[in-house]
């Protein structure tokens, strides 16, 4: 179809093109399939032919300005099905990066309709997966010029063609990219011992430029303090250290556990790790006192925010801060249930 340089070969002559072609069928995605099938069980035969055709794709959306915009729908939509059934690879959608395609609009374009039929064979977990696997899913932004390389456009513009779920799916890979940053730079800050007020003010800067909400940052946090410090392998010894190092962060903690839900993941965190470490299990009653006592936990707010809200709830508080023996912690951890029934502490 192409000479080199991109210019048809036909130069839109159509006495010099085959009737059984794809942009002589009809605009119907049953009516494409067909010819997909034939591409399909061609490459099953003769395996050869599998990266030539490849290849020869790749080629073709490099240059989609040589085609009408009929045929660029009719070549998007094969492209989508080949793709569905494994029959190309996803890498092919790299060519529609290319700068002369991306400026004009025709990749976007032409990426809508593709994904429309992938989707159309397959659901859009499929099309993720494919995407993760080819380390396209940080890259779906370059389909727009760079003024318009935004979230908020990319979502409008896919919203619109009828593929929120792709929308979803790139603010939750942004959201992911934003956060592995954040916690990447907030454990540089704690090795370095920087002021808890400069990191307050770093992560609110981060939290409202990225539009993080509290609940995701508490968990994020909770991991960084917990990770800045080599814990002592005697178990005797490491609850005291645990304390002295959490009784430094508490105030941090605090500034981000406003809301009941921050609270309760939180809560959750301090669990998971007790449960998973085995010489932090005595220290989670001291850790959750320590919490409770520095504003970084209302337990009452947690309750809510797991929706068990309980008539015992002020006593077993009053519990949790008066008991001090370990004979007790069956029933603090009786407690603890109420917030996370499927996992127990194990003490």
């Amino acid at each position: 179809l192409l000479a080199p340089g991109g210019t048809r070969i036909d130069d839109n002559d159509k006495t010099k093109m085959t009737h059984h072609c794809v942009f002589f069928a009809e605009e119907d995605h049953d009516a494409i399939r067909n010819y997909a099938q034939v591409f399909n069980k061609l490459i099953r035969r003769y395996k050869y032919l599998e990266k030539a055709f490849e290849d020869e794709i790749k080629k073709l959306l490099l240059f989609l300005k040589a085609f009408s915009e009929t045929e660029q729908t009719k070549l998007a939509m094969l492209s989508g099905i080949l793709l569905a059934n494994g029959t190309l690879p996803a890498t092919i959608l790299t060519s529609l990066f290319t700068d002369n395609i991306v400026k004009e609009g025709i990749a976007a374009s032409f990426a809508v309709k593709l994904f429309k039929a992938w989707m159309a064979e397959k659901d859009a977990n499929s099309v993720t997966s494919a995407l993760r696997k080819a380390n396209l899913d940080k890259r779906l932004l370059e389909l727009f010029p760079a003024n318009r390389q935004n979230v908020d456009h990319f979502a409008k513009y896919f919203t619109e063609a009828g593929l929120k779920e792709l929308s979803d799916f790139l603010r939750v890979q942004q959201s992911l990219g934003t956060r592995k940053e954040l916690q990447k730079e907030l454990q540089e800050r704690l090795s370095q011992e920087c002021p808890i007020k400069e990191m307050v003010l770093y992560v609110k800067e981060e939290m409202k430029r990225n539009e993080l909400p509290e609940p995701a940052v508490i968990g994020l946090l909770w991991t960084c303090v917990m990770n800045a410090v080599e814990w002592n392998k005697k178990e005797e010894l490491v609850a005291e250290q645990a304390l002295k190092h959490l009784k430094q962060y508490a105030p941090l903690l605090a500034v981000f556990s406003t809301q009941g839900q921050s609270e309760l993941i939180l809560l959750q965190k301090v669990q998971e790790y007790c449960y998973d470490n085995i010489h932090f299990m005595k220290a989670f009653q001291k850790i959750v006192v320590l919490f409770y006592k520095g504003k970084s936990i209302c337990l009452s707010k947690a309750h809510v925010a797991a929706g068990k809200v309980k008539s015992s709830l002020s006593f077993s508080i009053a519990f949790i801060l008066q008991s001090r023996s370990m004979s007790r912690m069956s029933a603090v951890s009786a407690v603890w249930v109420g917030f996370c029934p499927n996992r127990k502490l194990g003490l």
